[in-house]
C-alpha cells in the first residue's frame, strides 16, 4: 500500500534538520491575534412612556484594524438593528448573520427573551468582527464596537 498516510502519522517531520517543538509559550501563550467581544449586562430603561433595554459591549484585541485593545460601550437593539443595515450597505460582498428576532408583545421585557437576545447579539457581534474584510474595510465596525460616543447620524 505504497502512497497511503498511515492513521498515526505525524502531521510535522521531526526528521528534518529545521524541525523544532512548540515552547509552552507558543503552545499557550497570547495568540497573535485575538479579539473577544462580550454582550452582557442588560439593562432596562423607562423614559416617560419610552422603554428599552440597552446591552453592554466588552472588546478585547490586538488586531490593528481596532483603535482600542480594550472598550466598553452600551447599545441598545435598536442601535444593532441600524448597525446591521449600515453595514449590509456598506458591504455588499459580505453575507452579514441575522438579528435576534425583534419581540413585539408584552413579554418581550421578561428575563428569558433578554437573555435569548443577549445571547443573539453577542453571536453576531462576535461573527461580524471577526470577518476579515469587515475589519479591514468597514468605517463602522470599529467605532460601533468601540466608541462610547457612537453616532450614527455621522455614518
Amino acid at each position: 500500500m505504497s502512497g497511503t498516510v498511515s492513521p498515526f502519522a505525524r502531521p510535522y517531520d521531526i526528521s528534518r534538520p529545521d524541525f523544532r517543538e512548540q515552547t509552552a509559550e507558543e503552545r499557550y501563550g497570547v495568540p497573535e491575534n485575538f479579539l473577544e467581544i462580550e454582550v452582557r449586562d442588560p439593562q432596562f430603561h423607562e423614559i416617560g412612556r419610552d422603554k428599552y433595554v440597552d446591552y453592554e459591549i466588552i472588546c478585547t484585541t490586538n488586531i490593528p484594524a481596532f483603535k482600542h485593545k480594550e472598550s466598553v460601550v452600551r447599545r441598545r437593539f435598536s442601535d444593532f438593528e441600524w448597525f446591521r443595515d449600515a453595514l449590509e450597505r456598506e458591504s455588499t460582498r459580505v453575507n452579514l448573520p441575522h438579528l435576534p428576532p425583534k419581540v413585539y408583545f408584552s413579554n418581550r421585557f421578561s428575563d428569558e427573551v433578554i437573555e435569548q437576545r443577549r445571547q443573539g447579539l453577542e453571536r453576531f457581534l462576535q461573527s461580524v468582527a471577526g470577518h476579515p474584510l469587515l475589519q479591514t474595510g468597514s468605517k463602522i465596525l470599529g467605532p460601533f464596537i468601540q466608541d462610547p460616543h457612537f453616532n450614527k447620524d455621522q455614518y
